[in-house]
């Protein structure tokens, strides 16, 4: 069974002009790390023409969906028509994108699948991370 999940997703810039824009993005999740989410736009997505990796807790994107949550860099909340916002947060400037709520609920499904939630402590290893962290 693979460790890690990816689901691409459509995200939509919200900006200033009239229309809304279309951004690819990937949503991953590994188990050896299973309190976090990581969310991808590909360089054309992005201002400095490089990929940008967003990583936040599992726990508020679920949270996200349903009530408004986080308070530093990244935040979610829900939006009418089956939607949910998400803010990002960075020196340059906040980008908010909406994303089906339907397809981060499927996400959040498979991740709950891989490891259940409330169980992500048996999927550390401690000592491995340990041994890491001191031989550098």
């Amino acid at each position: 069974m693979s460790t890690v999940i990816e689901q691409a997703v459509q995200a939509r810039l919200i900006s200033s002009a009239p229309q809304l824009e279309n951004v690819p993005a990937t949503l991953s999740y590994d188990r050896t790390d299973p309190f976090a989410v990581h969310m991808t736009f590909p360089p054309p997505a992005t201002l400095e023409g490089i990929e940008v990796v967003w990583t936040f807790a599992r726990e508020l994107l679920a949270a996200g969906l349903d009530e408004p949550a986080g308070i530093g860099d990244v935040q979610l909340r829900p939006y009418g028509y089956g939607r949910t916002v998400l803010e990002l947060h960075a020196t340059e400037g906040v980008a908010m994108v909406h994303i089906r709520t339907s397809e981060l609920r499927r996400f959040l499904k498979q991740t709950q699948e891989l490891v259940p939630t409330g169980a992500e402590h048996q999927y550390l290893d401690v000592d491995q991370d340990l041994a890491q962290l001191l031989s550098s």
